[in-house]
């Protein structure tokens, strides 16, 4: 659920400042001393992957404890991480190696043939049962193009994209229409995210709700070392519950 359709290392996280911009409120992670923040225990559903490698970098150089969830496991696991092969379909996994779980973050994509929404209500109770958080690495395809706008994927949608955008949405409509009580939030990246689009670590970034973030040049993107730390800073310092939320530069 990553990439442009649909979906760094610091010791210091704690985002300061929250001043609204013109467009989205821009969080600045600190140069130093962001106070004190106890050590979480994270399940991490594809560890190995763009974005989830990037995400179980930055929690392991911010101390917490990692444990990396992908389709095979082994020498692309970052350092620091203890690797499980499995997948987040596997209801027996995800209830042993979230004991004591602190939070849960899946950042997986759409493959196979089944649906990333059937994943969601065993996420969701065992979430609830661990009295954790979930987080959920989406797309950019369910954003809206502007306030009162339609839907990313309503507009010129390139086709090879829709069935791994369609299925982002389906798990952001899974979440909402849930009502669990799992403390839950679903980050959506901006329209230009990838591998292919890396950019360097900037440490800032901005904020917004359901409305593709864009700068001063219509631009929207966001480096994946940046996109990692907006997501660990929401780890570390809840702003959003049972909602969704975008970042980008």
């Amino acid at each position: 659920m990553a990439g442009t359709a649909g979906h760094g290392s610091q010791a210091i996280g704690r985002p300061v400042g929250g001043c609204w911009g013109r467009r989205g409120r821009t969080r600045t992670s600190a140069a130093g001393g962001r106070g004190i923040i106890a050590s979480m225990k994270v399940l991490l559903y594809g560890s190995t992957g763009y974005t989830g490698s990037n995400i179980a970098r930055e929690l392991v150089a911010r101390g917490h404890e990692v444990t990396g969830v992908a389709r095979t496991a082994g020498a692309e696991t970052a350092d620091g991480v203890r690797p499980v092969a499995g997948s987040v379909f596997d209801a027996d996994l995800l209830a042993r190696e979230a004991e004591g779980a602190d939070a849960i973050v899946v950042a997986v994509t759409q493959h196979g043939e089944r649906d990333l929404g059937d994943a969601v209500p065993a996420l969701l109770a065992v979430t609830e049962r661990a009295d954790a958080r979930l987080g959920i690495v989406g797309g950019a395809s369910s954003l809206l193009d502007r306030p009162g706008g339609r839907r990313l994927i309503d507009g010129d949608f390139p086709d090879e994209w829709r069935p791994e955008a369609e299925a982002g949405v389906a798990v952001l409509d899974a979440l909402r229409d849930s009502g669990s009580g799992a403390d839950w939030f679903f980050v959506s990246p901006p329209m230009v995210y990838g591998s292919f689009a890396a950019g360097e670590r900037r440490g800032s970034y901005r904020v917004g709700g359901d409305v593709l973030l864009v700068d001063d040049e219509g631009t929207s993107t966001i480096g994946g070392e940046d996109f990692a730390i907006a997501l660990v800073d929401e780890l570390e310092t809840p702003a959003h519950h049972r909602e969704r939320f975008t970042v980008a530069y």
